[in-house]
């Protein structure tokens, strides 16, 4: 305890991290009071859209921090911004030309970003319109008679304007604050519904008197150990030993050093699981047909906690874990960075063999890291079966527990790097802690 308030003391007195700390906190202040400011022409009093909380729709508005479900003006959140990101993220590995341009060093990632602005305005105007319809469809009676006229023009115009504000903030979090903006803006939202999850969980134990509440403490407890498992994913690698020649300069000869080639055992990190999320909401499409049969698959697919659901879902997230992993690996670029820097592998002939040798590592990693994934993707509906609360079952594995694991630790890593530059003790005695960023971004 003496070492954890010491640690509390030496991060207070450096004043840049002070700063950092002070500006993430205001701004995740006001993201967190936009989230309660409610859209213009909707009574507060009338409105319910308690259908939001289930499903993808769920998903949507656990992301947005409960804002989707609350009609505020930051309903859509930073997910349009997710979305453009991730479809950039894409074309730059399949587009040679945008590969060309990620290459051109500065520049080229400015104006990635500058078009990856433009497609988040295109896809929030989208998204707005529909967050329109289906507020008219859901919950008419919350829209004001007399602002109808005004409402649907309105409406998309404050919701983009408060994605691109969402945007803003998270870069502004990025530049002058602590972390990732985005994620942590994410983070956040998915921390905002805790709580709430917490205390109905505790009251629904709470009915069934000492024996519920003995089963609500084992649960925190299987909580608590798939978190640690979840760290353990998250930071986990395989370290491949490399070497480099000896350099002579002048008539001095430098002795080559000896180095490791970290490979993540998850280095597709949460990808696979929204890839997967996204796929399996398809066949609830069926449901706006009047087939019986496409009734069935829609419940089928809109129950998490069925086992086809997790079944399909988990087949689903173990080959987009290969799929995402080889689009983003390639070991023939590690093989010729290696060779340029005069680096080699013991035992490895360079060239094609280290590619190979890179290639048939990752694979054999790849696949426990993607059982592992497909497990933590279907907890929450294990957790369903077991008694827990749709609600805090969500904190049990999937996608929210994902975010929140990899950016805390994204934080923690860049804490301890101001601590360690000046001189202090990180937060860790065992180890560095490695972030999501830090554990993929190998130097060679």
């Amino acid at each position: 305890m003496k070492k954890f308030f010491q640690t509390i003391r030496n991060i207070w007195s450096i004043e840049e991290l002070r700063s950092k700390i002070m500006v993430t906190l205001l701004l995740v202040l006001v993201y967190r009071f936009g989230s309660h400011v409610v859209l213009p022409g909707i009574d507060p009093n009338k409105l319910n859209l308690s259908g939001a909380k289930e499903g993808l729709l769920g998903l949507f508005d656990t992301f947005a921090g409960g804002s989707f479900s609350n009609a505020s003006i930051f309903a859509l959140g930073i997910m349009p911004y997710i979305s453009a990101s991730i479809f950039m993220q894409l074309m730059t590995i399949l587009v040679p030309q945008m590969q060309k341009l990620q290459k051109e060093g500065d520049s080229g990632r400015k104006k990635i970003n500058q078009w990856t602005r433009y497609l988040t305005a295109a896809v929030t105007l989208l998204q707005g319109a529909a967050y329109v319809a289906y507020l008219r469809n859901v919950n008419r009676d919350a829209l004001i008679e007399s602002y109808q006229g005004f409402f649907w023009i309105s409406t998309v115009i404050i919701l983009t304007a408060g994605t691109l504000f969402v945007m803003w903030l998270g870069e502004k979090i990025q530049d002058k604050g602590l972390g990732n903006g985005t994620s942590i803006i994410i983070m956040v939202g998915i921390l905002a519904r805790l709580p709430q999850s917490f205390l109905g969980e505790f009251a629904s134990k709470q009915t069934r008197g000492g024996g519920g509440l003995l089963i609500f403490l084992v649960e925190i407890a299987f909580l608590i150990a798939i978190i640690l498992g979840l760290i353990i994913l998250v930071q986990g690698v395989r370290k491949i030993p490399i070497n480099y020649a000896k350099q002579i300069v002048g008539n001095r000869q430098f002795t080559g050093a000896r180095q490791f080639l970290p490979l993540k055992v998850n280095a597709s990190g949460v990808m696979p699981i929204i890839f997967a999320q996204a796929i399996m909401f398809l066949p609830t499409l069926v449901s706006f047909t009047n087939f019986e049969t496409g009734k069935g698959i829609a419940r089928i697919f809109n129950d998490h906690s069925n086992f086809w659901y997790m079944l399909i879902y988990a087949v689903m997230v173990i080959a987009f874990t290969f799929l995402y992993t080889a689009l983003i690996f390639n070991p023939k670029q590690m093989s010729d960075s290696l060779k340029q820097s005069n680096g080699f592998i013991p035992g490895v002939k360079p060239g094609q063999p280290t590619a190979d040798f890179i290639g048939q590592v990752m694979d054999r990693i790849t696949l426990p890291g993607a059982v592992f994934l497909a497990i933590i993707g279907i907890l929450p509906g294990i957790a369903q079966r077991l008694g827990v609360t749709q609600s805090f079952s969500t904190f049990f594995g999937g996608t929210s527990l994902l975010i929140m694991v990899g950016v805390i630790l994204d934080t923690l890593q860049q804490i301890e790097t101001h601590l360690l530059m000046r001189q202090y003790d990180g937060l860790m005695k065992g180890g560095r802690i490695q972030g999501r960023q830090a554990a993929t971004t190998s130097s060679i």
